[in-house]
């Protein structure tokens, strides 16, 4: 039809310069004046005129009509376009819509990441101690999370609850350094008040105090969209700045107050601890081990019981109950402080270096503290116990120490 329509348009102006020829030689012979004398010739020219103008008006009509439907035919398909052509797709992009743009934001969305779960519980196991459980549904978690490819939500929204000095804020500690993103740490207690904890987290609207720089929270999710965000001890803070997480948990973004603009949460990880409803939860955890559905039903009960906010709640993926620690759990956790401590101070600690007497004793202690006891009183009485001797060790050159119970102190004493 194409080429059709191209030689009907080039013979165009042929067609019509001999129509018009035709229809002025017709007009002057019947036109022509009575009694002038017409040769046979002249004749003959008007009578093969006359039996054949009504072809060639015929044909060039033809003509006409396939040049007019070709352009019709033209103008149709520019308005609607054959889905089947790609390039004619991206030309109606061009013409309705800045097509740079769309390909940004197509280009900006999540990639699928596979990680090893297992090699992801092993790292956590080996730091939280006595929360085997949780480290691999956490890790499993995590890797089918990470896997989707389209999500319109952040990677997930985690809720760790149980007793203080589990290892709940230790474990997103961990997550972090294991998946190599930046760790957002927040101390909800700080925000207990409305408005000023929403502007310190979110910003400032324009033209108030503080509205020249971004929110904490906001400034650290522009700079690290992957992050692990810690919200620690989340019920204590303000019921306001928990309602501003919402669009953070359920659209995918939020909004920074001083300029108005959305900043993405598709890429992080929310990490949520509570104290709270820690005695009815350690009993639903016992009760329903085997059960998943109906622990989470009935967590979610305590939770609302004990004060959440039920669109919180409902904004939650998971539900992680830590258990209590005892016995040799305890033992562990001590001897990982004292460990980090001694490498604080610049020294290593030897195989098998520290007495097992100032672990015990260091446990006893804690334990008169009762079950408010936490990791941070555990360090304190590190710092008591054991910080003095290893500043004279290190005052001394030694790089390698064990601990040793002696007369009722601790001596970092030189590795042999």
């Amino acid at each position: 039809m194409r080429w059709l329509t191209s030689v009907a348009a080039r013979l165009m102006p042929v067609a019509f310069l001999l129509i018009a020829a035709i229809a002025i030689a017709q007009f002057w012979l019947q036109h022509a004046p009575s009694g002038h004398a017409i040769d046979g010739h002249l004749d003959g020219t008007a009578t093969l005129l006359s039996q054949y103008a009504w072809w060639e008006m015929g044909g060039a009509l033809v003509f006409w009509m396939i040049f007019f439907m070709g352009y019709f035919r033209e103008r149709h398909r520019v308005a609607y376009p054959d889905l089947r052509d790609g390039s004619r797709i991206m030309d109606i992009l061009d013409r309705l819509t800045n097509r740079s743009a769309l390909e940004a934001k197509l280009a900006g969305q999540p990639e699928a990441i596979f990680i090893d779960a297992e090699q992801l519980a092993i790292a956590l196991k080996s730091k939280v101690i006595g929360q085997d459980s949780a480290c691999d549904d956490m890790a499993a978690q995590i890797r089918r999370r990470l896997a989707l490819k389209q999500r319109g939500k952040p990677v997930g929204v985690f809720l760790l609850a149980g007793p203080p000095g589990t290892g709940k804020t230790y474990l997103a500690k961990c997550l972090g350094n294991a998946l190599q993103r930046k760790l957002l740490h927040f101390d909800m207690t700080q925000f207990s008040s409305g408005g000023h904890g929403a502007t310190q987290l979110f910003g400032s609207s324009k033209g108030y105090v503080g509205s020249d720089v971004y929110g904490k929270l906001t400034a650290g999710l522009r700079d690290a969209p992957d992050a692990v965000v810690l919200l620690d001890e989340i019920e204590k803070a303000h019921a306001d700045v928990q309602k501003n997480f919402l669009t953070a948990w359920n659209d995918g973004f939020v909004t920074e107050a001083s300029d108005g603009k959305q900043i993405s949460t598709t890429q992080a990880i929310f990490v949520l601890t509570t104290n709270a409803a820690t005695d009815a939860l350690q009993s639903l955890n016992e009760l329903h081990a085997n059960d998943s559905d109906e622990l989470r039903r009935t967590s979610t009960n305590a939770l609302r019981e004990s004060g959440f906010a039920p669109e919180i709640i409902n904004r939650l993926d998971r539900i992680f109950v830590f258990k209590p620690l005892s016995g040799l759990d305890v033992a562990r956790v001590v001897a990982l402080e004292i460990e980090s401590m001694i490498k604080s101070y610049g020294l290593n600690v030897s195989l098998g270096g520290i007495d097992p007497e100032v672990l015990y004793d260091m446990m006893r202690r804690q334990g008169r503290l009762g079950t408010a006891a936490s990791a941070r009183d555990l360090v304190r009485i590190a710092e008591e116990s054991i910080a003095d001797t290893l500043i004279e060790a290190k005052q001394k050159g030694h790089t390698r120490v064990s601990l040793v119970a002696v007369d009722g102190r601790v001596i970092a004493r030189p590795e042999a």
